[in-house]
This record gives structure tokens, sequence and C-alpha cells, in this order.
């Protein structure tokens, strides 16, 4: 990764990634939190989301058209202090641990409403953005755009919808739900996590 900030000035990394953000940094090192800012209030209601969670069993994730497997995956969420949270998730397949999706952008709220928007880029090559609700501790979403790379693999995904909550024991739970070319809007992945953070 090509970094235009000018390492041989003497800088120190603390220093480039302040420059960055911690969101850069995460795609680097997830995990290596070096912010004290105060958390913005425009994002506080998404609070419940910080820290890094790790699933506490592998997720189930299946498509009419694919043989079901199960995978694991680490959820990152950060913040700056600016109004967004900084997010970053890594999936591996649960037998042979080869990496699978990877997902990272950023959350934002619309001021004085519960509408939420992701902004997302997975290294299928996927680019989304998804809007929903926030209700309490829940977050329910729907794709309002895609686009995807001149040479992105077919079928070609026209939809997703995904909703995560924070259970009553303190877990975090995600389905995510995706439609195809002739293939409608269906359940791909189900998954809980554990808080590590």
């Amino acid at each position: 990764m090509s970094c235009p900030f000018n390492h041989s000035a003497g800088a120190s990394e603390r220093e480039h990634i302040l420059h960055h953000g911690q969101a850069c940094f995460d795609l680097i090192s997830p995990g290596l939190r070096v912010s004290t800012a105060e958390l913005n209030p425009a994002v506080l209601p998404l609070d419940w989301l910080l820290g890094t969670w790790q699933s506490d069993e592998p997720g189930e994730g299946s498509f009419p058209s694919i043989t079901a497997f199960r995978y694991t995956e680490t959820l990152h969420f950060s913040h700056v202090g600016q109004p967004v949270i900084n997010f970053m998730f890594n999936a591996f397949h649960a037998e042979s641990k080869k990496p699978l999706h990877r997902e990272c952008g950023f959350i934002r709220i619309q001021p004085g409403t519960n509408r939420v928007a992701f902004i997302l880029a997975q290294n299928s090559g996927l680019v989304e953005i998804e809007e929903g609700e926030l209700t309490g501790q829940q977050l329910t979403l729907h794709s309002t755009a895609l686009a995807r790379t001149s040479f992105a693999k077919q079928p070609y995904v026209q939809q997703i919808s995904r909703h995560i909550q924070l259970k009553p024991d303190g877990r975090l739970e995600q389905t995510i739900s995706m439609a195809l070319d002739g293939q409608p809007l269906t359940q791909h992945l189900h998954i809980t996590y554990r808080r590590t953070d």
C-alpha cells in the first residue's frame, strides 16, 4: 500500500496514524487502537458497537447456487472523533481457515434522526451503500446503491439486506441476505459474536 505521508522526515508511526486516521491504520493492523478522541455525539447511539467482536461459534453461509459452508469472523468498530464509526470485517472458512470475504467502511447517522448509512467496500470488488434505521440496539439496512469492478464475477449481486442486533446476553448477531440476477432476496449469512475488548 503506497502512502503519501513523508516517513523519511522522521515522523513517528503515531503521527502517521493520526495523519491518516484510525480507519486507514485498521486496514494495515486491525485491532491496534491509538485514538484517544472523545466519541462524537453524532454517533453516540452506536457506541454499543465499538470494540472488537469475534464469532463465538462458526456462522452459517448458504445460498441456492452454492454449497453451504461455515465461517468464523472478526469485526472491529472504532472511531477517531469524527461523526462516523469506522469498521473492518474479516471472515475465514471454519475448517480450512482460508480467508473469505473482507469488508471495510464507515457508518454515519443522519443528524436528528435514526437513519443510518453503511458505506462499504468488499474484497470481491463490490462497493455498497446500505441505508436503514437504528432502533434501540439493532440496525436494519438495505442496499440503496451497488457498484462493481468491470471484471466482477457473474452472477451479479443486485440487492443486500443486513440486520445487526445486540442480544440481551451481550452477543452481537448479524444476518445478511442477498439477491442475485434471477435469484430473489434470500438469507445468505448468519453469525453471532462475543466482544473481545
